[in-house]
């Protein structure tokens, strides 16, 4: 079967030729790693996150803004998420 389309790593591989487009995208990829690691940990332990707000206290519309990029959550939020996930947060500087 033939898809019609573009694909996105194209898409991106051509943004990314733009200097300015290039350094935004680079100054927030630290926090859509740890995103995508929250969503696949989360989905890897079938939990909603509606589950995932209950085993931390917090409300599903917190976990929610989280996975969709617009919540910026404090190191303790995070840490609890990943706590709650079975999982350590480990932060690295390169």
């Amino acid at each position: 079967m033939n898809k019609a389309g573009v694909s996105f790593d194209s898409i991106k591989a051509e943004l990314m030729m733009d200097e300015e487009f290039k350094e935004e995208y680079e100054k927030l990829r630290p926090r859509y790693e740890i995103i995508s690691q929250i969503i696949e940990a989360r989905k890897e332990k079938n939990m909603t996150q509606s589950d995932l707000a209950k085993l931390m206290g917090t409300q599903k519309s917190n976990i929610s803004r989280l996975e969709s990029g617009n919540y910026n959550p404090s190191l303790d939020f995070l840490i609890r998420a990943a706590q709650c996930l079975g999982k350590n947060l480990k932060i690295q500087m390169y």
